[in-house]
């Protein structure tokens, strides 16, 4: 019961704990939260590749790749609807309520919970890289004219998604019989905001020791813990 709770609770506590950053820091200008963005970016590639393909590759065949694949094609659709929030961007400012961001967000997060009712280093990886989304959004919906019960609103939904998400993998018996294909999109998912953030992190090819040291921070942690 309490394993429960926590895979439920952590989530949200990160979308919460998201806002609070937002309301101390500067998300795209702070160069501590774009450290804690590339070391979330590491941390998220690093427990995919590590745990979650070696996994849907020993319950399947070469065919999951396909899955894997349509899952990365998804996320640059979902991309184009969130303006890339999911790796650190917002570019514009909305008049009213952002709809198709909140419907590219609920579907990402969504997702994401599939695969983690089993496993905690997944888990913590799903955290990890939702505070400085949740951080750039509540920056993003605060700044906009949209009412604040409606950033409570749009917030709460999107810090519950991914709870119900494995929710319904826990409850739905049909999920189980399609559970590979599912974890296969979500690494797809996971693949292209994960690369994304740490390409960014590094896009003007200058060395810089700090945001190296939080990349391989990030990268052994999730090898060892």
């Amino acid at each position: 019961m309490h394993s429960q709770i926590y895979l439920y609770l952590l989530p949200v506590i990160a979308v919460i704990l998201g806002f609070l950053i937002s309301l101390l820091l500067k998300p795209g200008d702070s160069s501590s939260f774009k450290l804690l963005l590339a070391f979330s970016g590491a941390y998220l590639l690093s427990v995919t590749v590590l745990e979650l393909l070696p996994d849907v590759y020993s319950h399947e065949g070469k065919s999951i790749g396909v899955f894997i694949l349509l899952g990365l094609l998804l996320q640059i659709v979902l991309e184009f609807l969130s303006k890339g929030v999911e790796h650190g961007h917002i570019h514009h400012h909305e008049d009213h309520f952002p709809v198709l961001l909140l419907v590219s967000l609920s579907i990402h997060s969504l997702l994401e919970g599939f695969p983690i009712d089993h496993d905690s280093h997944l888990l913590h990886g799903v955290v990890v890289h939702k505070i400085p989304v949740a951080a750039i959004l509540s920056v993003f919906l605060l700044k906009s004219k949209i009412k604040k019960y409606q950033v409570v609103l749009f917030l709460s939904l999107f810090a519950l998604m991914t709870p119900l998400g494995s929710w319904m993998k826990q409850h739905f018996e049909v999920l189980h019989a399609y559970a590979p294909y599912i974890n296969a999109v979500v690494i797809g998912i996971f693949l292209h905001v994960s690369t994304t953030i740490l390409f960014e992190a590094s896009k003007n090819h200058s060395f810089n020791a700090s945001k190296l040291g939080v990349i391989i921070l990030g990268i052994l942690l999730a090898y060892f813990i």
